[in-house]
């Protein structure tokens, strides 16, 4: 009994089954017929399957690593998204906090200067609209009870900047 009466009806044009029922006939011819290749063929068998599956693991535990170093990569880049704009926002405030210390000292400044001449216009510049300006600046927020008191000093020194008429 040959290995050419067990072969299986394959068609020529399959080369790679061609060449693997080749390889089979040639190893069937060495170990001494068909019987004994599909002994050894069964015996091989169980050490492929434990090649494969560590081949398997081999697979996910590149894939685990893979996965750890593109997380490790995502968080490296969020973090630094993160610092750039907190970054951005510490400049941010800052910005505004000397904006609203100048734009206070100026104030100040300026109503100190005004002050022999015009009391009024000095009180203006001094009093609640500058508390209320640096409250926007510094805490950033205004309230209404801020707004009317500037609103109502503005208006007192209006009123007496005002020359009365003359009878």
């Amino acid at each position: 009994m040959s290995l050419e009466e067990h072969r299986p009806a394959v068609p020529e044009a399959d080369p790679f089954t061609a060449a693997g029922l080749s390889v089979a006939a040639k190893w069937g011819a060495a170990l001494g017929g068909p019987e004994k290749l599909e002994v050894s063929l069964k015996a091989l068998e169980p050490v492929l399957k434990r090649e494969h599956q560590m081949r398997l693991r081999q697979l996910d535990i590149q894939a685990a690593a893979a996965a750890r170093e593109q997380a490790a990569e995502q968080a490296d880049a969020e973090r630094t998204a993160r610092e750039a704009i907190e970054k951005r926002h510490h400049t941010y405030r800052m910005a505004t906090l000397i904006a609203g210390m100048v734009a206070s000292l100026s104030m100040l400044a300026g109503g100190i200067y005004v002050a022999p001449v015009n009391v009024w216009l000095a009180a203006g510049m001094c009093g609640p609209s500058m508390l209320a300006l640096v409250k926007i600046f510094v805490l950033k927020r205004s309230d209404d009870i801020d707004m009317r008191a500037s609103a109502r000093t503005a208006q007192e020194a209006a009123n007496a900047s005002t020359q009365p008429p003359v009878v």
